[in-house]
């Protein structure tokens, strides 16, 4: 039963990883859009491995990029303006 209980811990949902990540969901779902975060799906549900984020926020902080700006398109465009 603890080995079962310790599994599960390594695995969070969207809004886990968001408070994990001290971040808004929205900016969570930009990411998974992005391809930027590591992921997978368990059905319709999104699911992180805690070792996974772990790489990632450390490889995020090595690169001094905020992880909200990782969710930030280079280069992204107002609304109804074409260039």
């Amino acid at each position: 039963m603890a080995q079962s209980a310790n599994l599960q811990a390594k695995v969070l949902t969207v809004r886990e990883v968001s408070e994990y990540l001290r971040v808004h969901p929205s900016t969570i779902y930009r990411l998974l859009r992005q391809r930027q975060l590591p992921a997978f799906r368990v059905g319709s549900d999104w699911r992180f491995n805690v070792e996974a984020i772990d790489r990632w926020r450390a490889e995020m902080e090595e690169s001094g990029k905020p992880i909200e700006k990782a969710a930030i398109p280079a280069q992204s465009r107002r609304r109804g303006v074409q260039s």
